[in-house]
């Protein structure tokens, strides 16, 4: 899985740190965004094949980003996985109605982070046309 392209959207440090160290055994091509202006601004300039996308974000939610992007034909097919750390009762429901492919809540198990992250990225491997 070496050097797939990667885009975490997270405003909280210490949750990037860990997601980045648990994707680093993958060798994955990682951008970072804090916030969704961030995240739109790198989009103009690097394609990713998969954002984790944090929900609670200052400004633009992750949700509401995430609508914009799939709204788009030229980012509809990156895989968004919707992450939360105050998942609420129907919160996944309205990650998957606004576009997002999975839905995880944190705390991240960094033991098996990687894998899941893998097997989004194989599943949709798998869908594509040839």
């Amino acid at each position: 899985m070496d050097n797939i392209p990667v885009l975490i959207v997270e405003d909280n440090k210490s949750h990037l740190i860990l997601e980045k160290l648990a994707l680093a055994e993958n060798h994955y091509d990682i951008r970072t965004a804090s916030d969704a202006n961030t995240a739109l601004q790198i989009l103009t300039e690097f394609q990713p094949r998969l954002i984790l996308m944090d929900l609670q974000l200052p400004g633009m939610s992750g949700l509401q980003l995430t609508k914009k992007l799939k709204a788009n034909p030229k980012y509809r097919g990156i895989i968004i996985v919707a992450i939360t750390a105050y998942g609420m009762k129907g919160d996944r429901e309205m990650a998957l109605q606004a576009g997002c492919d999975a839905y995880l809540s944190k705390p991240i198990d960094i033991e098996t982070f990687s894998e899941t992250i893998n097997q989004f990225l194989k599943k949709e491997d798998q869908t594509s046309p040839v």
